[in-house]
């Protein structure tokens, strides 16, 4: 039997919502924008809050020692890129409380624009949160830009958001 266009009994799929945080100011602008902007399609949405660990580059530790890297060198690098990681998601997590919305934290490692758009296709996340660190035009085609890679790449709209000085 259908009622309004679905099975009686079959519960509405929530929506996910993944915002996409890393140390700068415009990923924490983005989370607050959606936050104030999107709140009534967030409290009925699943809202996953995800950050990148840059893969390390260990070169400079190899050379730095003269050739002899240490496990416990390396195993602390990552461990301390882990609680950075930990420590950003915390602090959006907390972004989320004061909005009375309850956030899963996800972290990866790996290249931010790359991961982001694996999570939220692993995750069939529905929207894409990120904001834009207003590089100008020649940075973005030598440095590369998270949120153009995403919006070219993401099985899934993405929303830019970008703050107006």
């Amino acid at each position: 039997m259908e009622e309004g266009g679905r099975n009686v009994g079959e519960e509405k799929k929530k929506k996910k919502v993944m915002v996409a945080i890393d140390e700068s100011d415009c990923s924490f602008y983005a989370l607050e924008w959606a936050l104030e902007n999107l709140d009534q399609s967030l409290l009925n949405a699943e809202v996953v809050l995800f950050t990148a660990q840059p893969i390390s580059d260990y070169g400079y530790i190899y050379a730095s020692s003269f050739g002899v890297t240490s496990p416990e060198l390396m195993t602390s690098v990552q461990e301390n890129q882990r609680k950075i990681a930990n420590a950003l998601l915390k602090k959006a997590k907390d972004v989320c409380t004061q909005h009375a919305i309850i956030a899963e934290t996800i972290t990866q490692v790996g290249d931010p624009k790359q991961t982001i758009c694996e999570a939220s296709e692993k995750l069939h996340v529905n929207l894409i949160v990120l904001g834009s660190n207003n590089k100008g035009a020649l940075q973005r085609t030598f440095l590369g830009s998270v949120s153009n890679y995403c919006v070219h790449n993401a099985k899934c709209p993405v929303l830019v958001v970008r703050k107006i000085p």
